[in-house]
């Protein structure tokens, strides 16, 4: 009886020594998937703020763990570690110099080979393209129409097919949505063999003597195969969008072939964008002068100088209102903070906590502790 209770032990000691490191190097958040593994290109050419964004983004996802990548990890093999690559917003002919021939090769077979998933947004999307003179990895079919590349920027409107509701299944019941744009890339998809996920309804020509009718029924959102692996592209800015930055975990999932879980009220919400705002000359005057008016002596001033900044979507302000956390007035720093909670901004916890922690007055440190953990559960890894 001794020696079977110690050969019992025996075994028991054998397996923990087994299964024990196994288990601690392959933590997992969804049954048995293992944590997604997604890179976020940040060499020359990718915006900072892009960059900054779409890992917020990444960020509202447990089952996703997200990192920078450079051109220098991509040619040190960094790529072996990851299961999705994104391309953010910036410039892709800037990307692809910075990625180099050898840089690009191994991004293309990452997808192609590999079977892994790219992500392009905007820039990512010029990237992607096949387009006759301009530099790109070639992932998909379509070429970008470079003619008036430069279209402008806004929060424009987009409509989902139903291809497009079976992967976002929580807008299905809205006629228009809507996106922040800069730039993106125009596709031409005629007698292409394309997915296209989501069409823009904004005819997109603030700018003088550009021609119009060329952006309505172009591609805003599509996905597709490539080699082995899959692509998704996003025309607009997702994760620079109040209420559809969970498009981004979303996109990831999707190329990497993972589960398409649901996310929390709190992040989808597609109804609090109505109406297509572009960004015309007199419209970018309004947001200089209201950019001016966040250091007028007058509390009032400031405080209806972010709610027309809020109006008008503009985006930059939303990082403008970080210094006005360390405004002197009360009413301002309070106000910031609550525009940093509308728009997301998860990225400014750290500075809406230091306001909390130098603030004098309780009620309104208890105020500020209320927004600082209603921004921290937006963020659930």
């Amino acid at each position: 009886m001794k020696y079977n209770i110690l050969l019992m032990w025996k075994w028991i000691i054998i397996f923990l020594i087994i299964c024990i490191p196994y288990s601690c190097n392959n933590i997992t958040t969804e049954g048995d998937q293992q944590l997604l593994r997604v890179g976020v290109f940040n060499g020359e050419g990718a915006s900072p703020v892009c960059v900054l964004e779409t890992i917020e983004a990444l960020r509202i996802d447990s089952g996703i763990t997200a990192r920078e990548i450079s051109g220098a990890d991509i040619i040190s093999g960094a790529l072996n570690k990851l299961d999705v690559l994104i391309f953010p917003g910036g410039s892709g002919s800037h990307e692809y110099n910075n990625l180099g021939q050898t840089g690009a090769e191994k991004v293309r077979n990452f997808a192609r080979k590999e079977g892994h998933g790219l992500v392009g947004i905007c820039a990512g999307g010029y990237l992607f393209s096949t387009t006759p003179g301009y530099p790109s990895l070639q992932i998909t079919t379509a070429p970008d129409i470079r003619d008036h590349y430069d279209r402008g920027r806004g929060l424009i409107a987009f409509r989902l097919n139903e291809q497009g509701k079976k992967v976002f299944p929580e807008l299905a019941d809205r006629d228009s949505l809507f996106l922040q744009y800069y730039d993106g890339p125009m596709f031409e998809t005629q007698n292409r063999q394309l997915t296209v996920l989501g069409s823009i309804i904004t005819d997109i020509a603030p700018h003088p003597g550009y021609p119009r009718g060329v952006s309505p029924g172009k591609p805003m959102l599509m996905n597709g195969a490539f080699g082995q692996g899959k692509y998704f592209i996003s025309v607009g800015h997702p994760e620079a969008t109040a209420g559809m930055r969970w498009l981004v975990p979303r996109m990831a999932r999707w190329a990497a072939g993972r589960p398409l879980i649901s996310y929390t009220d709190q992040l989808v919400r597609p109804g609090i964008n109505h109406k297509d705002i572009l960004y015309y000359p007199e419209t970018e005057s309004f947001e200089k002068e209201n950019f001016w008016n966040l250091f007028n002596n007058e509390d009032s001033v400031v405080i209806q100088a972010i709610d027309n900044l809020y109006r008008i979507r503009s985006r930059s302000s939303i990082r403008w209102s970080i210094g006005l956390l360390r405004h002197h007035s009360w009413p301002v720093r309070y106000k910031a903070a609550q525009y940093l909670y509308e728009t997301e901004y998860t990225w400014a916890i750290p500075d809406i906590e230091a306001a909390y922690r130098t603030e004098q007055d309780k009620e309104h440190q208890a105020a500020l502790l209320d927004i600082v953990k209603k921004l921290k559960a937006m963020v659930l890894q």
